[in-house]
């Protein structure tokens, strides 16, 4: 639907009038314009009616003035706001086709984009919120429907797993929903975009989307093992230049936090509506580049592999094992998610 450019009287006069705007695609929370400005060109970002649409404006706007410490620029230049209107004033940026191997240097920008908040931010934003026990109860639900064994052990790992993501340090600035599509490859470097769900805590929650397959996102990539590795090597060292310590890993307990999720297997808006795990069985449905089901059993794969090995997460390990085998042996046309980003 046609709507008009906001664009209000304190932002011309700090700004100048806007020329020739152009509504540009965004999601239904948003709506977003290209402008011209007075010797520069600039993009218009208004957030839209909704219950939390104050929050999400004074989230996008507190994470993009920490972004701006960084010394080299990870998001647009916030030119202007208003906030009566919830409009983001914001640089224009051209994006160019990602690389084959985007995901290296996507993992450096985003290890200099977490490194932008420090301990003394802490309040500026909301600290990020795991799985809790209600997603432990719906995964282990699922796996009785899927007639796999639950053995005794793993509730009480999966509770401390849930405990050990709570209590999780960290300060980095996670941007909520970094996926293929929020970022934007420039000739200066990856920008990100679209911190509306931004918040404080360990990085290694947003690391982890590399390996579990951007679980927030409509696209859905799988990596080769020495890309990932590149990619996890590239994060490590861009988070030590930029903080001068070592990185807080903790990918295994990332990576089983966002299998658990049933939220994670469809688009924001119909999150915390239903327990969505539960329909596995019964249902597939599409979203974006891959269906709920290829989603799951990519995520059980992952995790599969990441646990073995490891005593605190053993019995999970070989749940995850058996379900995921059982779910290609009942829907054997399933086929793996997709290698490249579209």
């Amino acid at each position: 639907m046609w709507s008009r450019l906001t664009f209000g009287d304190e932002l011309r006069a700090e700004l100048g009038s806007p020329r020739r705007s152009r509504r540009l695609g965004s999601s239904p929370r948003s709506r977003v314009w290209r402008v011209e400005l007075p010797g520069t060109p600039a993009v218009v970002k208004q957030i839209v009616d909704g219950p939390d649409a104050d929050e999400r404006y004074a989230r996008e706007v507190a994470a993009l003035r920490l972004a701006a410490r960084a010394d080299t620029p990870v998001v647009p230049a916030l030119l202007a706001t208003d906030p009566g209107e919830r409009v983001l004033v914001l640089e224009h940026l051209d994006h160019r086709r990602p690389s084959s191997d985007w995901i290296v240097d996507y993992a450096a920008a985003l290890a200099r984009l977490h490194a932008t908040a420090r301990p003394e931010d802490a309040g500026v934003l909301p600290r990020w919120q795991g799985p809790n026990r209600a997603d432990i109860d719906s995964f282990l639900r699922l796996a009785v429907s899927l007639q796999v064994p639950v053995t005794p052990g793993v509730s009480d790992e999966l509770d401390a797993l849930v405990n050990r993501l709570d209590r999780a340090s960290g300060h980095a600035l996670l941007h909520g929903d970094p996926c293929p599509g929020n970022d934007l490859h420039t000739a200066t470097g990856i920008r990100f975009i679209d911190f509306e769900q931004a918040s404080l805590g360990s990085g290694s929650m947003e690391l982890a989307y590399l390996r579990i397959g951007f679980p927030t996102c409509w696209c859905v990539t799988s990596a080769s093992e020495p890309l990932l590795e590149r990619a996890e090597r590239a994060y490590r060292t861009a988070w030590r230049t930029a903080t001068g310590s070592e990185t807080q890993y903790g990918l295994t307990d990332a990576c089983t936090g966002w299998l658990i999720r049933g939220d994670a297997l469809v688009e924001r808006a119909r999150r915390e509506s239903k327990d969505h795990l539960a329909r596995i069985p019964n249902r597939d449905w599409k979203w974006g580049t891959a269906t709920a089901r290829q989603r799951l059993v990519h995520r059980l794969g992952v995790v599969s592999e990441m646990t073995a090995g490891d005593a605190s997460l053993s019995g999970v390990s070989r749940l995850t094992t058996g379900m995921r085998r059982r779910m290609l042996a009942r829907w054997p046309a399933l086929q793996p998610v997709p290698t490249k980003r579209p």
